[in-house]
């Protein structure tokens, strides 16, 4: 595929969303990371079937759990803004595409549930929701989530969560896809250290682009026990939250970390901002790499960047700027080297979140290439702009370390 037409693919992927947030800067074709030239895989098959089913207060059709029960595989469902309380529904079809028109839709959960698990249930392979806000959902056990994803495969673009015991909830299953782009998550509702922000179970793959984790309450802003992560180009900053982990690997696997601000608040009870392997690497393959992200420790007593519970088949630390204590052990397990510790002032404006490096900062330009992974290449070719879009690097610019190249 050439750079151009991986380019029109992203586009395509995010057209949707184009009146409501500014996606990209710059439309020019670039040579792409291998994950955007199939941005939108999960929807092809749906967007080959014609039939649509409007719901919403100007329709026959009024609700979501109307919509789940009347819906075929390979529906579109364009979904009026608005406000839908207590509307919950599960999904078993497959190839079905659930798009908010005309706005927001806001999922309120009002004390209801689908089958004592959250607001949206998911089973179908190839499903996307776009547009959507799931607030609120509490079930039984404490353990509601906005969207409980069961099996199959599910697409969320341009979603929000908030106030919920979990964002989003995905089962053990290996033959789970999850991808999420340009999405928002938090805060989170008070917990007892088990609601996260994100809790990915034991599923094949995770993709998390340009979405941003916030104000956690004692879990975790992201946790994944996937086999396969890439998350690229994030915000996962807890701010003025109570997380624990910002981005937890519980079980290894592989995971390509690139782009990503990652902040550890004041408040925390924890004082690792990463964690790997903490229950045991139970998957084939256990690499770790963290690459050209920018990760920031406002614990006062200080904190740990990475805690390796246990030892990974390959470590890799490049091109990351660290702020807080000016500790980065090394050893015989892992590659480490062109990271750099900074101070607070060297970013524009760090109490607004704000982690780009000043102008004439002497760190620009001093980055190295991290090489390819499985056909990845590890060099950003984008950049997270919040909230929750994607800014280009153009061609020529100086490889610099940490999230932002521009």
């Amino acid at each position: 595929m050439s750079s151009g037409s991986a380019f029109d693919l992203l586009l395509d992927a995010l057209r949707h969303n184009a009146g409501r947030r500014r996606w990209l800067q710059g439309a020019s074709a670039l040579a792409l990371p291998a994950w955007l030239a199939t941005a939108n895989a999960q929807g092809t098959a749906a967007s080959a079937v014609n039939a649509v089913l409007r719901v919403g207060r100007d329709h026959p059709v009024k609700t979501l759990a109307a919509a789940a029960a009347q819906a075929k595989p390979g529906m579109t469902i364009e979904v009026q803004a608005g406000d839908y309380p207590g509307d919950v529904a599960v999904w078993p079809q497959d190839d079905l595409t659930l798009r908010a028109v005309g706005g927001r839709a806001r999922m309120l959960a009002n004390g209801a549930h689908a089958q004592g698990k959250g607001i949206f249930v998911t089973s179908g392979k190839r499903m996307t929701i776009e547009g959507f806000d799931f607030i609120g959902a509490r079930v039984p056990d404490r353990n509601g989530a906005g969207i409980r994803l069961e099996r199959g495969s599910l697409t969320l673009r341009d979603c929000r969560f908030q106030d919920n015991e979990n964002g989003l909830l995905a089962a053990n299953d290996p033959a789970i896809e999850l991808r999420i782009e340009s999405c928002d998550f938090g805060a989170i509702a008070p917990g007892d250290g088990h609601t996260h922000n994100c809790y990915v179970g034991a599923i094949g793959k995770l993709t998390v682009i340009a979405s941003y984790f916030h104000h956690g309450a004692t879990g975790h802003l992201l946790k994944t026990r996937a086999a396969v992560n890439h998350v690229f180009y994030n915000r996962l900053t807890d701010e003025t939250g109570r997380a624990s982990f910002e981005l937890e690997f519980p079980n290894g696997g592989l995971a390509l970390v690139m782009g990503n601000v990652i902040q550890q608040s004041a408040a925390t009870e924890n004082y690792h901002l990463i964690a790997y392997g903490n229950e045991g690497l139970s998957n084939r393959r256990n690499e770790l790499h963290l690459i050209n992200n920018t990760l920031v420790d406002r614990r006062p007593q200080g904190g740990v960047y990475l805690r390796m519970a246990q030892p990974a088949q390959k470590l890799r630390l490049i091109n990351n700027l660290l702020h807080g204590k000016h500790e980065l052990p090394g050893g015989p397990d892992r590659e480490q080297h062109h990271n750099y510790f900074v101070e607070l002032d060297s970013f524009i404006d760090p109490d607004r979140y704000d982690f780009r490096l000043r102008p004439g900062s002497p760190l620009f330009g001093r980055a190295v290439d991290a090489g390819v992974v499985d056909g990845q290449p590890l060099r950003p070719a984008m950049q997270y702009q919040h909230p929750c879009a994607l800014k280009e690097v153009p061609a020529g610019t100086a490889y610099t370390p940490g999230a932002f190249q521009v």
